[in-house]
């Protein structure tokens, strides 16, 4: 009987898609237990949250053209074993520190799996109908995993500790690297591009440096002492920014082709990317705790009623094809975030009510799939195969920039308001669930009510910053696609994508 190793090998692939998603929404449901057993602080649990994004989209651009150099499908197996090994020493972290640097390690093997898996789709499915439903059937992966997680998390933490969280991604790596070889086939360039270190450490220390200074400088304020070296860190990062920037634009093979930015529709892509990355992840993080520790549902309850955020993204990546085949690709994704933009309104009108809040995740979710969907097909078909991997990784880039500067960002955001409304009497809301056990019933009472609706407006103002985000990206797209009539252009769809 003949295999049809395309097919098996895009069912294959989807296990690093789905593991890579749940890691991060799992990690969001897990939080408020971890950072109580291991004493985080809010600082220490935003990096605990986006250490491995960041260090995701500082090397997911080098991991890219180092597959195009010694090959696709060895750079994804290696790093499906780092994956796992890490996943193992992650899940017995014994501090914050620890489970930091840890995660930053698996962002590292992360880096390796997220260009590896979409670059090898365009080598295993040549002709672009059938290249453009695998990547939504990609796409679809990536957020299912999202929507998985948070359930798989949830059991696991009714049974189980915080570190099994981390457990669930042994077995499907194990199965990869089992399986891969067999499956998948390898691919090299000989035209591929050369690495550059210097632009992974400007990138990274950039990212880094600014992420801190934005956190930091929330947490302490900008009065006193205590905000030089925050501030130190901003400037320091931003002229490492710019002298990143200058090196793309001067090297003749650069980690990052800012040239092709010069195209508008191709930059509008990449900054949809980046923001409804910012706008998905904050209301997530926000979200997740707003479960648990306001509306006070279990690990497991909370895990299934936070599943319609990935589900709906998914929901929106399938029906994104078929959309764009009837309104053109630009017309479909500004009408998906305008969808998402009234999700943002539903959760900044939440009042304790579980089905708003529902309503408000499904809606916003939704709306993003045309986004990721269509967005990537275009980032993809801007390339020739050889340079797949390269391109696949500037999609990916913004994606994973985007969902840790949405933790960095909207989180830092929230936590000013809750702080604010709080007069400093806590810095979290996990922190003040952990402090009402020390204080008399009714002074605990008290003290958690004003906690919750604290919270809540912070949740309130994080909808209301996601919302604007989405109107402002759908302006952008329908600026974009009457550019494209003016000029002529005809309408990119999946099946026949141009930058």
């Amino acid at each position: 009987m003949r295999i049809d190793r395309p097919r098996w090998g895009l069912a294959l692939l989807m296990l690093p898609t789905l593991i890579v998603a749940m890691d991060v929404t799992a990690l969001l449901l897990a939080l408020p237990q971890l950072s109580a057993d291991l004493g985080a602080d809010n600082v220490e649990q935003l990096w605990i949250s986006d250490s491995y994004g960041l260090v995701v989209a500082a090397l997911v651009i080098t991991m890219g053209t180092l597959g195009d150099r010694i090959g696709r499908r060895r750079l994804l197996l290696t790093g499906a074993a780092a994956f796992a090994v890490l996943s193992v020493v992650a899940a017995f972290a014994v501090d914050p520190l620890m489970l930091i640097v840890v995660r930053a390690l698996l962002g590292v093997a992360g880096a390796t799996l997220a260009p590896s898996t979409l670059s090898l789709i365009t080598t295993m499915f040549r002709e672009e109908r059938e290249r453009g439903r695998a990547v939504a059937v990609w796409a679809t992966g990536q957020f299912a995993g999202g929507a998985l997680g948070p359930v798989l998390a949830g059991v696991l933490l009714q049974h189980f500790w915080w570190g099994s969280v981390f457990l669930i991604a042994v077995p499907p790596m194990a199965l990869l690297l089992l399986a891969g070889p067999a499956l998948l086939p390898e691919f090299r360039s000989e035209r591929a591009g050369r690495l550059d270190p210097v632009g992974v450490g400007l990138s990274l220390g950039a990212m880094l440096l600014v992420v801190y200074g934005v956190k930091q400088l929330a947490v302490d304020g900008i009065a006193g002492g205590s905000a030089v070296g925050p501030a130190v860190a901003l400037v320091v990062g931003a002229v490492l920014g710019l002298l990143f920037v200058r090196r793309q634009l001067r090297v003749d093979e650069p980690l990052l082709d800012l040239r092709l930015l010069r195209s508008r529709p191709f930059a509008a892509v990449l900054v949809g990317l980046v923001l409804a990355g910012v706008a998905m992840a904050g209301t997530g993080l926000l979200v997740t705790q707003y479960l648990q520790n306001v509306l006070g549902h279990s690990p497991a309850v909370s895990a299934v009623l936070f599943a319609p955020m990935g589900l709906g993204v998914a929901v929106g990546t399938m029906a994104s094809p078929a959309l764009a085949r009837r309104t053109g690709t630009h017309a479909a994704i500004a009408g998906g975030l305008v969808c998402s933009a009234l999700g943002g309104l539903l959760l900044a009108a939440v009042d304790g009510s579980l089905v708003l809040v529902m309503t408000g995740i499904t809606v916003l979710a939704v709306g993003t799939g045309p986004l990721f969907a269509l967005g990537t097909v275009l980032v993809l078909g801007s390339v020739p195969p050889q340079r797949a991997g390269s391109a696949a990784s500037m999609s990916e880039t913004g994606n994973y920039l985007g969902g840790s500067l949405g933790f960095a960002l909207l989180g830092v955001l929230a936590a000013v308001v809750y702080r604010r409304r709080m007069g400093g009497a806590s810095d979290s809301l996990a922190g003040a669930v952990a402090a009402v056990r020390q204080l008399p019933a009714e002074q605990a009472a008290v003290f958690l009510q004003r906690a919750r609706e604290a919270f809540t407006g912070a949740l309130h103002v994080t909808g209301l910053a996601a919302a604007a985000i989405f109107a402002v990206l759908a302006v952008l797209m329908l600026t974009m696609r009457q550019s494209s009539l003016e000029a002529g252009a005809v309408e990119d769809v999946p099946e026949v994508s141009r930058a």
